[in-house]
């Protein structure tokens, strides 16, 4: 029988193969007390773990093959920092010397304490490292347990402790889609490049580990589709629509037949979007387009260059803070990581934006009955790091000495007062400051703002009196334009980035920005939406910045596009009711 389920497209294209089902990984904990003289062994049983899972991540990360993704090793790093993490070992700890829980119970009930935390994240890609921290818990009780994960692609149902590798000749010659509850990085790693033409998961979100890791494979992709692995069967035909999110099962030989002839389109369009990587970025009427990338580590930067882009637009340096709850890195550490990324990019330039987190993180050291209600509305951003100015003069220090080894941006996330405008500036000087006493090199910053805030988008004016450029980060934007939490599934439907409102702000943003002649990018999700580019093209926008994969399909609609001849049809949609009408126009 035929039947679709649906999810969260994280990865574009068509994958049409045989499912092969990893079965749900969840160990069975027993649940029972100790005495106060077993305590001790106890505690042993868990450093023990620790330590092996410990060896273990880092033989992973340190024998990575040469081809694997970047965000692989990220990924890993995460996992090896969360298990080094003193909070959780010290949490379980608690459990078994005041609770006398035996030390399964206590991984696990420590795990439901930080995983509550995780949940209340506004940050939508922290929010989802709680699956990281899942499968690091899970990983200890395995090794507790005398387990050893390994998935085998052998023609019946999965088990996650069976001690098979994965083999290309295991597959045969029949294309494979993986479904499963969920997936880690060593897994991942397990699944060789060629045998898999497409995932499904139950759970995640676009920016869940496995859509990273399809996304930098280019592979298609749909997470967040619930109960796939409980109503698929193994070797069941399936077909992976990425673009649209679906699942088809057991597809009708039409369905299957329209699909395939799909894939093969699709295939044809990307081999025919490679050979625009070194065509320059221009429209029919001769005006230039900057095509910028977006990364979240510095191993990005080759990707970056491999698909064409003229420079890094926003560089994210909240991955250097994540998982270490309160040892935030130093002034050196951020700075070889700054240094990597400019390096990499070979001359081009790197915007870096200062770290865009806060009370609801990970790093909070705030009390919790001093958290706010709605973190979106919260200590976040800019707003963070001008409470705790100490960390902010660190980093900006960091991205200064950066800027020493190449052209470097400083983007300010969550503005929206002329006060936080003028203490970044005076910080900034006080880090220059600094520096100088200390006789340490430091380059020239172009400062930007990022307007994701509606009064920041209508005080525009107002900031590019101290600003270089702006930066337009759509998805915030959007959502507190229309009040709406992106991460919500019951109110999802709502989030449009073509809602007049939305629009109105984009365009008002952009024509101020150029009537003051100063530069303006686009950083969120409409940038690498082709189907937007000619809108922004209309709107004036000459600056686009988004993840690698998206570049050459956004390149190819910049090339067929006449950009004067947009600009009165764009303005039309803007004042338009309903602008989704007028998209086809």
């Amino acid at each position: 029988m035929t039947f679709a389920i649906h999810g969260l497209a994280v990865a574009r294209g068509i994958a049409i193969g045989r499912a092969v089902l990893v079965a749900s990984s969840r160990v069975d904990v027993a649940h029972y007390f100790v005495t106060p003289e077993q305590i001790p062994a106890e505690l042993e049983r868990l450093t023990k773990a620790r330590e092996a899972v410990q060896q273990e991540l880092q033989a992973l990360h340190d024998n990575l093959p040469k081809d694997a993704p970047p965000e692989l090793s990220a990924i890993l790093e995460v996992h090896l920092m969360m298990v080094q993490d003193t909070m959780l070992a010290d949490g379980v700890a608690s459990w078994v010397s005041d609770r006398l829980y035996n030390a399964e119970w206590a991984l696990t009930s420590q795990l439901d304490v930080v995983a509550r935390q995780f949940d209340e994240m506004d940050d939508p890609y922290l929010r989802e490292r709680k699956g990281d921290l899942e499968q690091v818990v899970e990983r200890l009780l395995r090794y507790i347990k005398g387990e050893v994960q390994t998935v085998s692609t052998t023609p019946k149902r999965i088990s996650a402790t069976k001690q098979q590798d994965l083999q290309l000749e295991d597959a045969m010659d029949v294309p494979l889609v993986l479904v499963a509850h969920d997936l880690s990085p060593a897994d991942m790693l397990q699944f060789k490049k060629s045998v898999f033409t497409g995932f499904i998961t139950d759970v995640g979100g676009k920016t869940s580990h496995t859509a990273i890791v399809a996304r930098s494979l280019d592979i298609p992709a749909v997470v967040g589709a619930r109960s796939a692995s409980q109503l698929v069967r193994q070797d069941d035909w399936i077909i992976i629509d990425g673009d649209a999110g679906v699942v088809i099962v057991n597809p009708s030989p039409i369905i299957l037949a329209e699909y395939s002839f799909k894939q093969r389109q699709a295939e044809l369009e990307r081999e025919r979007l490679s050979r625009l990587r070194h065509t320059p970025s221009v429209t029919l009427d001769n005006q230039r387009v900057e095509l910028l990338a977006n990364i979240e580590m510095p191993e990005d930067a080759p990707q970056a260059l491999d698909v064409g882009a003229v420079g890094v637009g926003l560089f994210r340096s909240e991955f250097l803070f994540m998982g270490r709850e309160g040892a935030l890195p130093d002034e050196e550490e951020q700075f070889a990581a700054y240094r990597r990324a400019v390096e990499g990019m070979k001359g081009l330039p790197v915007t870096i934006r200062t770290v865009d987190i806060g009370a609801d993180k990970p790093l909070d050291r705030t009390p919790k009955d001093e958290a706010h209600l709605n973190p979106a509305l919260g200590l976040r951003a800019i707003r963070w790091s001008l409470a705790d100015p100490a960390m902010f003069l660190t980093q900006l220090r960091a991205i200064l000495r950066a800027a020493a080894h190449g052209q470097v941006n400083l983007l300010i996330p969550m503005l929206a007062h002329k006060s936080e405008i003028e203490q970044t500036i005076a910080l900034l000087n006080q880090a220059r400051v600094q520096l100088d006493a200390r006789g340490v090199p430091f380059g020239p910053l172009k400062i930007g703002a990022m307007i994701e805030i509606p009064a920041a988008a209508i005080s525009a004016k107002m900031f590019l009196r101290y600003f270089d450029f702006l930066s337009i980060g759509t998805n915030d934007l959007i959502q507190y334009t229309l009040a709406i939490d992106r991460a919500d599934e019951s109110v999802a439907h709502l989030y449009d980035p073509l809602h007049p409102a939305v629009l109105r702000l984009v365009a008002d943003t952009i024509a101020e920005a150029k009537a003051q002649n100063k530069s303006v990018c686009v950083c969120g999700e409409m940038a690498g939406d082709p189907s937007l580019t000619r809108l922004l093209l209309g709107l004036g926008l000459r600056s686009f910045s988004m993840h690698p994969t998206q570049i050459l399909a956004v390149k190819q609609e910049v090339l067929r596009a006449d950009a004067s001849r947009l600009a009165i049809w764009a303005q039309e949609v803007v004042q338009s009711d309903e602008p989704a009408l007028l998209m086809g126009a």
